[in-house]
Protein backbone atom coordinates (compact mmCIF):
# COMPACT_ATOMS: atom_id res chain seq x y z
CA UNK A 1 0.00 0.00 0.00
CA UNK A 2 2.96 2.42 1.08
CA UNK A 3 4.15 2.06 -2.84
CA UNK A 4 0.77 3.44 -4.27
CA UNK A 5 0.13 6.22 -1.56
CA UNK A 6 4.07 7.00 -2.53
CA UNK A 7 3.02 6.79 -6.45
CA UNK A 8 -0.17 9.20 -5.80
CA UNK A 9 1.78 12.06 -3.76
CA UNK A 10 4.46 12.01 -6.64
CA UNK A 11 1.70 12.86 -9.20
CA UNK A 12 0.01 15.04 -7.16
CA UNK A 13 3.52 16.96 -6.61
CA UNK A 14 4.25 17.37 -10.33
CA UNK A 15 0.72 18.78 -10.90
CA UNK A 16 0.63 20.86 -8.21
CA UNK A 17 4.29 22.35 -8.98
CA UNK A 18 3.11 22.21 -12.87
CA UNK A 19 0.09 24.89 -11.76
CA UNK A 20 2.35 27.11 -9.13
CA UNK A 21 4.77 27.10 -12.44
CA UNK A 22 2.14 28.53 -14.95
CA UNK A 23 -0.28 30.27 -12.33
CA UNK A 24 2.73 32.82 -12.37
CA UNK A 25 2.59 33.11 -15.91
CA UNK A 26 -0.46 33.46 -16.43
CA UNK A 27 -0.46 36.54 -13.77
CA UNK A 28 2.51 38.03 -15.78
CA UNK A 29 0.32 37.71 -18.83
CA UNK A 30 -2.63 39.54 -17.26
CA UNK A 31 -0.28 42.17 -15.66
CA UNK A 32 1.53 42.52 -19.12
CA UNK A 33 -2.23 42.76 -21.12
CA UNK A 34 -3.36 45.65 -19.00
CA UNK A 35 -1.09 48.20 -20.53
CA UNK A 36 -2.45 46.66 -24.48
CA UNK A 37 -5.32 49.12 -26.25
CA UNK A 38 -8.85 48.77 -24.65
CA UNK A 39 -10.04 46.41 -26.73
CA UNK A 40 -7.20 44.27 -26.70
CA UNK A 41 -7.20 44.79 -22.85
CA UNK A 42 -10.66 43.42 -22.50
CA UNK A 43 -10.15 40.41 -24.75
CA UNK A 44 -6.96 39.13 -23.12
CA UNK A 45 -7.95 39.98 -19.55
CA UNK A 46 -11.14 37.97 -19.77
CA UNK A 47 -9.24 34.85 -21.65
CA UNK A 48 -6.79 34.66 -18.85
CA UNK A 49 -9.27 35.73 -15.89
CA UNK A 50 -11.19 32.40 -17.57
CA UNK A 51 -7.57 30.11 -17.89
CA UNK A 52 -6.48 31.36 -14.45
CA UNK A 53 -9.64 29.89 -12.42
CA UNK A 54 -9.46 27.11 -14.51
CA UNK A 55 -5.72 26.67 -13.51
CA UNK A 56 -5.97 27.57 -9.64
CA UNK A 57 -9.19 25.97 -8.44
CA UNK A 58 -9.56 23.06 -10.87
CA UNK A 59 -5.52 21.98 -10.34
CA UNK A 60 -3.58 23.56 -8.43
CA UNK A 61 -5.33 23.91 -5.63
CA UNK A 62 -6.87 20.22 -5.35
CA UNK A 63 -3.15 18.97 -6.26
CA UNK A 64 -1.66 20.83 -3.25
CA UNK A 65 -4.59 19.14 -0.59
CA UNK A 66 -3.97 15.61 -2.40
CA UNK A 67 -0.07 16.13 -1.64
CA UNK A 68 -0.31 17.12 1.72
CA UNK A 69 -3.43 14.65 2.47
CA UNK A 70 -0.74 11.96 0.58
CA UNK A 71 2.42 13.23 2.07
CA UNK A 72 1.12 13.10 5.66
CA UNK A 73 -0.51 9.44 4.86
CA UNK A 74 3.47 8.21 3.83
CA UNK A 75 4.96 10.05 6.92
CA UNK A 76 3.20 7.47 9.06
CA UNK A 77 5.40 5.06 7.72
CA UNK A 78 8.39 6.41 9.83
CA UNK A 79 8.66 5.34 13.02
CA UNK A 80 10.58 7.23 14.24
CA UNK A 81 10.64 10.47 11.86
CA UNK A 82 14.52 10.64 10.32
CA UNK A 83 16.30 14.06 10.91
CA UNK A 84 15.71 14.64 6.89
CA UNK A 85 12.30 14.33 6.80
CA UNK A 86 11.81 17.02 9.12
CA UNK A 87 13.74 19.50 6.95
CA UNK A 88 11.72 18.33 3.93
CA UNK A 89 8.85 19.17 6.03
CA UNK A 90 10.12 22.49 6.72
CA UNK A 91 10.53 23.60 3.30
CA UNK A 92 7.25 21.94 2.67
CA UNK A 93 5.82 24.25 4.87
CA UNK A 94 7.81 27.06 3.34
CA UNK A 95 6.18 25.83 -0.20
CA UNK A 96 2.84 25.77 1.13
CA UNK A 97 3.71 29.84 2.35
CA UNK A 98 4.46 30.45 -0.99
CA UNK A 99 1.22 28.77 -2.14
CA UNK A 100 -0.81 31.35 -0.34
CA UNK A 101 1.15 34.19 -1.45
CA UNK A 102 0.42 32.84 -4.83
CA UNK A 103 -3.80 32.52 -3.77
CA UNK A 104 -3.26 36.29 -2.53
CA UNK A 105 -2.02 37.64 -6.23
CA UNK A 106 -4.81 35.38 -7.42
CA UNK A 107 -7.73 36.80 -5.39
CA UNK A 108 -6.23 40.26 -6.57
CA UNK A 109 -5.98 40.22 -9.81
CA UNK A 110 -9.69 38.17 -9.90
CA UNK A 111 -10.84 41.78 -8.48
CA UNK A 112 -8.55 43.76 -10.99
CA UNK A 113 -6.03 44.67 -8.87
CA UNK A 114 -2.42 44.36 -10.20
CA UNK A 115 0.30 45.00 -7.07
CA UNK A 116 3.46 43.51 -8.64
CA UNK A 117 4.88 44.32 -12.74
CA UNK A 118 5.92 41.37 -14.86
CA UNK A 119 9.41 41.51 -13.63
CA UNK A 120 8.84 40.86 -10.06
CA UNK A 121 5.76 38.65 -10.83
CA UNK A 122 9.34 36.72 -13.09
CA UNK A 123 11.51 36.84 -9.62
CA UNK A 124 8.84 35.36 -7.68
CA UNK A 125 7.96 32.38 -10.18
CA UNK A 126 11.71 30.99 -9.53
CA UNK A 127 11.26 30.79 -6.02
CA UNK A 128 9.51 28.01 -6.45
CA UNK A 129 12.26 26.33 -8.68
CA UNK A 130 14.03 26.69 -5.55
CA UNK A 131 11.80 24.56 -3.19
CA UNK A 132 12.04 22.20 -5.90
CA UNK A 133 15.66 21.41 -5.92
CA UNK A 134 16.05 22.21 -2.57
CA UNK A 135 13.19 19.42 -1.57
CA UNK A 136 13.64 16.96 -4.65
CA UNK A 137 17.86 17.15 -3.51
CA UNK A 138 17.24 16.41 0.30
CA UNK A 139 14.53 13.52 -0.48
CA UNK A 140 16.98 12.17 -3.40
CA UNK A 141 20.11 12.30 -0.93
CA UNK A 142 19.16 11.99 2.23
CA UNK A 143 21.49 11.77 4.73
CA UNK A 144 24.55 11.56 2.81
CA UNK A 145 23.54 15.18 1.54
CA UNK A 146 26.45 17.62 3.11
CA UNK A 147 23.92 20.81 4.59
CA UNK A 148 26.95 23.26 4.14
CA UNK A 149 27.09 22.22 0.50
CA UNK A 150 23.38 21.99 -0.23
CA UNK A 151 22.79 25.65 1.09
CA UNK A 152 25.68 26.83 -0.94
CA UNK A 153 24.30 24.84 -3.71
CA UNK A 154 20.84 26.36 -3.26
CA UNK A 155 22.63 30.12 -2.96
CA UNK A 156 24.63 29.61 -5.87
CA UNK A 157 21.47 28.44 -8.44
CA UNK A 158 19.30 31.20 -7.00
CA UNK A 159 22.11 33.82 -7.69
CA UNK A 160 22.08 32.15 -11.55
CA UNK A 161 18.60 32.48 -11.74
CA UNK A 162 18.48 35.87 -10.79
CA UNK A 163 21.47 36.86 -13.36
CA UNK A 164 19.38 34.86 -16.12
CA UNK A 165 16.31 37.00 -15.43
CA UNK A 166 18.15 40.16 -15.21
CA UNK A 167 19.84 39.17 -18.82
CA UNK A 168 16.22 38.33 -19.52
CA UNK A 169 15.08 41.47 -19.07
CA UNK A 170 17.67 43.67 -20.55
CA UNK A 171 17.47 41.24 -23.60
CA UNK A 172 13.66 41.84 -23.77
CA UNK A 173 13.78 45.92 -23.88
CA UNK A 174 16.22 46.10 -26.08
CA UNK A 175 14.68 48.13 -28.91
Amino acid sequence: MYFYIKALHIIFIVTWFAGMFYIVRLFIYNTEAQGKTAVEKQILTDQFTIMIKRLWLGITWPSAILTLIFGTLMATYFQPIPQWLWVKIGFVVGLYVYHFTLQKIYAAQMKGIFRYNSNQLRIWNELATVFLIAIVLLVSVKNSLSWVWGIISLLLFSGILMGAIKIYKLIRTKP
